[in-house]
């Protein structure tokens, strides 16, 4: 069974740092490009960064870049988001989340299209000004 479990979220003022991590058990996260997600109150789920081992590239949101950095750790199988110079417009719940028909970044942050089978439950992160 596949399983993703984030964890790491919390409340952080501007300008602060959190890492967020991803477990995944049920598959290698180098079998799929894995994707972070957030949604905001009252906003649909957006994608915020992507990881895939194929092709060793990543993907981030335009809003994050320079500041978000996706990694991971295989001997774990868990995969991190960094996220520096936070801002109170990032405060939202955090998704990793994966799907077999993504082994690389491209499509997945139009995960309403294509689809997404595997979600986590989600970590909150809040960012106050």
């Amino acid at each position: 069974e596949v399983q993703l479990v984030e964890s790491g979220g919390g409340l952080v003022q501007t300008g602060g740092s959190l890492r967020l991590s991803c477990a995944a058990s049920g598959f290698n996260i180098d079998d799929y490009a894995i994707g972070w997600f957030r949604q905001a109150p009252g906003k649909e789920r957006e994608g915020v960064a992507c990881s895939s081992s194929e092709d060793g590239s990543t993907d981030y949101a335009d809003s994050v870049k320079g500041r978000f950095t996706i990694s991971s750790d295989n001997d774990k199988n868990t995969v991190y988001l960094q996220m520096n110079s936070l801002k109170p417009e990032d405060t939202a719940v955090y998704y990793c989340a994966a799907d077999p028909i993504y082994t690389y970044c491209n499509g997945l942050f139009d995960w309403q299209h294509y689809g997404m089978d595997h979600w986590g439950k989600g970590t909150l992160v809040t960012v106050s000004s």
